[in-house]
């Protein structure tokens, strides 16, 4: 015979799919999304210590003639800055698109409707500044560099060539970019928990409002009676007293008379 288990709490807990906030998939988008930010963030360093850098050189009576070299071909922090620029549009791409899919696909928080709470409006609150905050900062870090991969793809040829204007890179930027980067997955894994939070509460609030009207359906309807089912009797049900049975009936009558019989018969 197959062996039977119990049901438990969490066997009646709905099943978290492959797109859920709170699924194992969700989770590993948040660890690569933060594990690819600290490698932009390695990156923009790299690219910051390699950075090229001009010798400006005075040729003529007075100076007024100077030429500029460039101190490196600048491929390292072109290779550098561009596999950051890369790295952390992919990773912002990625855990937003899973974001906004796994939202769509949650009826819990489309049909949520936050209550006037202190706690619910600091939530709606919070989601929308760690929102913005996050896109600011992805601007601004992609924008650091690709001005720094323009300058930088500028002299890859010739470089060691004297030249009357050298383009560099101010001494920063790529760390800039490369703080700019880390903090928009840190801001990103931040919106991603919100919106787990939300969930979780949202879910809560239906379970509640699901148990009310169960519970306000169950006393609001009326009582009813039993139902009486009629009672047939079966076929020979009742017992056939025979001839025999009532002669020997009368004849114990006749001898032990009961009160209720006032007549004697003497034999």
């Amino acid at each position: 015979m197959p062996r039977k288990t119990a049901v438990t709490h969490a066997d009646l807990e709905p099943s978290h799919g492959r797109i859920d906030l709170r699924s194992k998939t969700g989770a590993f988008v948040v660890v690569f999304t933060i594990l690819l930010g600290f490698v932009c963030f390695t990156l923009c360093l790299i690219a910051e210590a390699t950075r090229s850098e001009a010798t400006y050189r005075e040729e003529g009576k007075g100076g007024k003639n100077s030429e500029c070299v460039y101190s490196d071909n600048g491929k390292v922090p072109l290779l550098c800055a561009s596999c950051a620029f890369v790295g952390l549009a992919i990773a912002i791409v990625v855990e937003h698109a899973y974001l906004m899919i796994a939202v769509s696909k949650s009826p819990a928080l489309i049909s949520w409707e936050p209550d006037d709470s202190s706690s619910a409006k600091f939530l709606t609150w919070q989601a929308g500044s760690l929102f913005i905050s996050t896109w600011i900062c992805f601007a601004v870090g992609e924008i650091l560099l690709l001005a720094g991969v323009s300058v930088e793809s500028g002299h890859l040829r010739n470089w060691d060539n004297p030249r009357t204007t050298c383009l560099v890179i101010k001494q920063g930027l790529f760390a800039a970019a490369g703080v700019f980067a880390l903090t928009t997955v840190l801001l990103a894994a931040a919106l991603y928990l919100t919106a787990v939070r939300a969930q979780k509460i949202s879910q809560e609030q239906e379970n509640v409002r699901r148990q009310v009207l169960e519970t306000s359906a169950l006393y609001s309807s009326p009582v009813t009676s039993p139902r009486i089912m009629p009672i047939s009797s079966m076929p020979r049900e009742n017992p056939i007293t025979t001839t025999v049975e009532n002669h020997t009936s009368d004849l114990l009558l006749s001898v032990f008379p009961t009160p209720f019989n006032k007549t004697y018969r003497i034999l």
